[in-house]
């Protein structure tokens, strides 16, 4: 007994002694009555999240996983999944660069942020468990969520390929018992307008149907003074239905889903850096406005989906569940590089994907073995089409690059926990593979846009296609994941965890058959369509992570966290990259991507909340305190560049700032029949390279956000106003950009004389004006909001 009560103190100490260091940077959900305590069954008062495809409580899964309720993300204003990176440890998720909706993500320091088909993202979305393929229009806009749950580290035995950094997982509210109708209108700055109607009634008492309407609308944070038009400006329109069957003895649930969203926004153009090489012209003074002359194809975004859940409780002990989806997307958009009105470096763009999905899961629960077993399919094309117009000498010169990737993946898997005791569990668990690409890359120059835009091309000069590849390829990987936890007292829990994850290989969407190397030595050889297969694929990248971690609670709940430390091996990484080229002797950007580089990640992570006072006016008062911490130490060992030499010590990590922070404070007051919830948030990310090269042009040096919310909810909760402020200083940050400046190793500007020119004149190395262009985070936004429930 004294033993156990030493150990208690100890725990109880060290649990506040975490809280203390970690004073600066905290949050997970806010005390008191809107905490995860007062949001999640009261037995186990904590929320719930299936971050093991099971429903466990965020305090008892040995996961690193954030978790955001439909309270806190109303509570703190969040618009669309861009709006949680600032609150979740070692985590980046931004829109890509030159666009509204699609999505750059990365977690602890694994991802990609090239949405070409072909590469694969390294963090998995997933809405409503439904694996979206690609990251165009996965920027999801938020409402009728239930919850967001963000995994970090590698998930491939419970999520599969392309997980190797984590998974996001978006997951919408089940529809009422009861007629329900609501609306949510909010008015701000910028001309910000948005309108959410949600109506759901049962009818009978199996069948339950629902829909959802959103207008999202805001004029632009600036301006293209060339077009005349908003930059940075929102204009869409979104819907959700739902239909969910309920057998009378609850055995069986069936829910189908439909979306769809229209994205209208103008293109998102970027700011140059830099006057125009040969026009001279000057850098703007607003970082949101731009000076893009490229207005084709006009930008337009369309996708949706449908997708239906089966489960059915076969027995006390067995579940089946079927998760079945399709979707599509369209994207068109001009993506001017050099932000100018000359055409130079303009690029009209076309992203087409389809998708169908199957996926069964046999899950089994007992007292002490639980777990499951499931298969997954994934049927998905995606292809491109790209005009490249170059400043040149004859008129309407376009290297046109194109391509199609057809992908076949399915798995078998399974994840089973035994408690030993109820202290000890150990789970392992173990996902295979089976994953093929197949690829079409083509180029060729012609004059004239192609009909994608409107155009009727011909063939420069009669030339034929200087690319003209198909490929497939195949690849197989196996993906373990093993767990031991322990709790040593009731409110704490140590783990220990190994986990594997893969994401797929396949061939370069922009590489250009010329430049590979031809293997055959003897004079006079020509070049094979081995040397172009050889030249155009790479291999899996592979992250082996290891973890360990404390889960608690002390003092009668009233302080939680989770902090974790991990280190991964980063294997095979992928290296996608662009350089200015020629191409039948004609200039042209080509893709050079390689396997090039091993590397170790290593870091920490802390979530913590603090209730600091309750009932101080009044039952229900409360302040709270919360935060989250994220450091990171990740180097290459290795790293090899075109010449072929190590260049592992001129590398960095891209969008994986060392340190990120964020604090909240609030309070929640008892005001009327209702509740006045007040909180501020700041929030630290050091400095960020945009490439695996350091750039004096993209990098963003460390930079704090401060944001400040205010709500009321009354007439028990069917009400609710709120006012809300984000980045109240108005801090301008980078957050992506395009580079195409001549430079040494390390990334320093230098002239065709190799000789250092840090203030310029600067030399391209793609067009004539020079590429330095980069975009920006929001500025400071104040929104007010209403909501009414029926």
């Amino acid at each position: 007994m004294t033993r156990l009560y030493s150990m208690r103190t100890l725990l109880n100490a060290g649990a506040a002694i975490a809280a203390l260091t970690a004073a600066p940077v905290m949050a997970q959900d806010a005390p008191a009555d809107q905490s995860q305590a007062a949001e999640a069954p009261a037995d186990d008062g904590d929320i719930v999240v299936t971050a093991r495809r099971r429903e466990e409580t965020l305090l008892n899964v040995p996961v690193a996983v954030t978790a955001f309720s439909a309270a806190k993300l109303e509570r703190n204003g969040a618009l669309d999944l861009t709006d949680l990176q600032n609150i979740t440890p070692n985590t980046t998720l931004k829109d890509a660069r030159g666009t509204n909706s699609t999505l750059a993500a990365f977690i602890r320091g694994v991802g990609q942020q090239d949405p070409v088909p072909g590469f694969e993202a390294g963090i998995g979305i997933y809405l409503d468990d439904v694996y979206l393929n690609r990251p165009q229009a996965a920027v999801l806009d938020i409402y009728d969520v239930d919850r967001i749950e963000i995994l970090r580290g590698p998930q491939g035995t419970l999520y599969g390929r392309n997980t190797i950094g984590g998974a996001v997982k978006y997951v919408t509210k089940k529809l009422p018992d009861h007629f329900e109708a609501s609306l949510k209108a909010t008015y701000g700055s910028y001309d910000q307008a948005d309108g959410i109607v949600s109506v759901s009634s049962p009818i009978g008492d199996m069948v339950k149907v629902g829909v959802s309407g959103a207008r999202l609308s805001r004029g632009g944070f600036g301006q293209n003074t060339n077009l005349n038009i908003d930059n940075y400006n929102k204009d869409i329109w979104a819907g959700r239905g739902t239909v969910e069957f309920n057998s009378p003895d609850s055995r069986l649930f069936v829910r189908i889903t439909g979306d769809y969203t229209h994205d209208k926004s103008n293109a998102r153009n970027g700011y140059r850096l830099i006057p125009g090489i040969a026009s001279g012209a000057p850098v703007q003074a607003n970082v949101y406005d731009t000076r893009a002359g490229l207005n084709n194809p006009k930008n337009d975004i369309e996708a949706g989906g449908l997708s239906m859940s089966v489960t059915a409780d076969l027995t006390d002990h067995l579940t089946l569940r079927s998760i079945s989806a399709w979707r599509k997307d369209r994207s068109f958009t001009p993506i001017d590089f050099d932000a100018l009105p000359a055409v130079d470096v303009d690029v009209p763009a076309v992203y087409r994907n389809e998708q169908t999905s199957q996926e069964f899961q046999l899950h089994y629960k007992s007292e002490k073995l639980n777990g499951l077993i499931g298969y997954y399919y994934l049927g998905a094309k995606a292809s491109t089409g790209f005009d490249v117009l170059l400043s040149t000498t004859v008129p309407g010169l376009n290297s046109y690059t194109a391509g199609d990737v057809r992908t076949e993946t399915s798995s078998i898997y399974g994840d089973f926990t035994y408690d030993f005791t109820p202290q000890i569990s150990l789970s392992l668990g173990g996902r295979y593979t089976w994953d093929q690409r197949s690829s079409y890359i083509f180029k060729a120059n012609y004059i004239g846009l192609s009909s994608e835009f409107g155009g009727s091309p011909v063939p420069f000069l009669g030339t034929p296609p200087s690319t003209d590849f198909r490929g497939v390829a195949n690849f197989k990987r196996f993906t373990p994941r093993a767990s031991l936890s322990f709790k040593p007292v009731e409110g704490h829990m140590l783990y220990a965890s190994y986990s594997e994850g893969f994401k797929g290989g396949g061939f370069d969407p922009r590489g250009s058959g010329t430049s590979a190397p031809i293997s055959n030595p003897a004079p006079g050889a020509t070049r094979t369509y081995q040397d172009i297969y050889n030249y155009l694929s790479f291999d899996p990248e592979v992250v082996k992570t290891y973890e360990i971690g404390w889960k608690g609670a002390a003092f009668d709940r009233r302080l939680t966290w989770a902090l974790d430390g991990f280190y991964s091996d980063y294997s095979n990484v992928q290296v996608p990259g662009s350089v200015g080229c020629l191409i039948s002797g004609v200039q042209s950007f080509c893709g050079i991507t390689t396997n090039a580089a091993k590397a170790t990640i290593k870091g920490i992570e802390l979530e913590t909340n603090a209730t600091l006072a309750r009932d101080f006016a009044g039952s229900g008062s409360s302040i709270y305190f919360a935060g989250t911490l994220g450091y990171m130490d990740a180097k290459y060992k290795t790293f090899i560049g075109p010449t072929g030499s190590d260049v592992a010590k001129q590398r960095v990590f891209q969008n994986t700032p060392d340190w990120t922070l964020s604090g909240t404070l609030g309070t929640n007051v008892p005001v009327g029949s209702g509740t006045v919830n007040a909180s501020t948030v700041v929030s630290y990310r050091s400095l960020t390279h945009q490439f695996e090269t350091a750039s004096p042009f993209l990098d963003q040096p460390a930079y704090t956000l401060w944001d400040a919310h205010l709500t009321y909810s009354f007439g028990d909760g069917r009400y609710s106003i709120g006012i809300h402020g984000k980045n109240l200083t108005n801090k301008h940050y980078k957050t992506a950009g395009y580079q195409y400046i001549r430079t040494d190793i390390a990334g320093n500007p230098i002239n065709l004389l190799n000789v250092a020119v840090p203030n310029g004149p600067y030399v391209p190395t793609l067009g004539k004006e020079g590429i330095a262009t980069a975009f920006y985070g929001n500025p400071r936004q104040v929104f007010g909001t209403l909501a009414v429930k029926f």
